[in-house]
């Protein structure tokens, strides 16, 4: 069976977690699909946006399988646990803007994942949460490190520590979310919209954009700037550079070839 399901079309690659029976739980397997997947889109160059979902009704992903994990050696959960953060760090390493269509439940490792993406895209009655806690134990893949940084420390905490679960509507006024829908029907669209918004633009110039900030955000601000002037210094020589402006003096849109 493939666990991760991958459609390339109008240079948007949309990746579905392929689980639905198992409300789309992470087992060891589907991890390293998933893995996979995210290095072959990396220098994929007919891909300038990426877009993770899930298939079925109900969730996006409920995390960890508890069940495959019930019968695993410490080794072999620490091994899990490895892999895991590895995987979603390769998706938020991804040089390519990066949307989570929420369209279900997103439990413990399913909302570090969306966590690990740039945007996110739900539904006003969505539910998820950072659970671990009430299960003895703490967020392995990244949520302790990138929930405060989305959405500040206290809360982030107060999220983490109580594992409380949460609307939608409630992660929208985090500010947690990008775009809040009305239907889980509708989340898919929701996020397509929102990468083609991105796609008008220069694909070297967003990815560009993304690498500076993500990479400015972690140091200070002097060398952050100088950051950001590398990043610069990167697209000078594009053609799509070139292009921006003689589509401006000939007052029509651009045609980006990203490069």
């Amino acid at each position: 069976m493939t666990f991760i399901q991958v459609e390339i079309k109008d240079y948007i690659a949309t990746v579905t977690l392929n689980r639905p029976d198992a409300m789309n739980a992470f087992n060891y397997d589907m991890l390293v699909e998933l893995g996979n997947v995210a290095e072959e889109l990396r220098t994929n160059a007919e891909v300038r946006v990426v877009i993770v979902t899930a298939a079925g009704e109900k969730a996006f992903s409920v995390g960890a399988d508890l069940k495959e994990r019930r019968n695993l050696t410490e080794q072999q959960v620490r091994r899990n646990v490895y892999k895991i953060g590895d995987v979603f760090n390769r998706i938020a390493d991804l040089p390519q803007p990066t949307i989570a269509a929420i369209n279900g439940y997103a439990f413990g490792g399913g909302m570090e994942l969306l966590l690990a993406c740039d945007f996110r895209v739900t539904s006003r009655d969505a539910k998820m949460g950072l659970t671990e806690t009430s299960l003895a134990i703490i967020p392995g893949a990244g949520g302790t490190q990138r929930l405060p940084r989305i959405i500040g420390e206290a809360k982030a905490m107060e999220l983490i520590l109580t594992a409380r679960r949460f609307t939608g509507e409630e992660a929208n006024q985090f500010g947690l979310v990008t775009r809040l829908v009305d239907d889980s029907s509708q989340v898919l669209a929701g996020a397509v919209e929102l990468a083609q918004e991105m796609l008008k633009n220069g694909p070297v110039a967003v990815q560009q954009a993304k690498f500076a900030i993500r990479q400015g955000m972690g140091v200070d601000m002097q060398t952050g700037l100088q950051i950001e002037r590398k990043a610069y210094e990167v697209i000078i020589p594009t053609e799509d550079r070139v292009e921006a402006l003689v589509a401006f003096q000939e007052k029509r849109a651009p045609e980006f070839k990203g490069k």
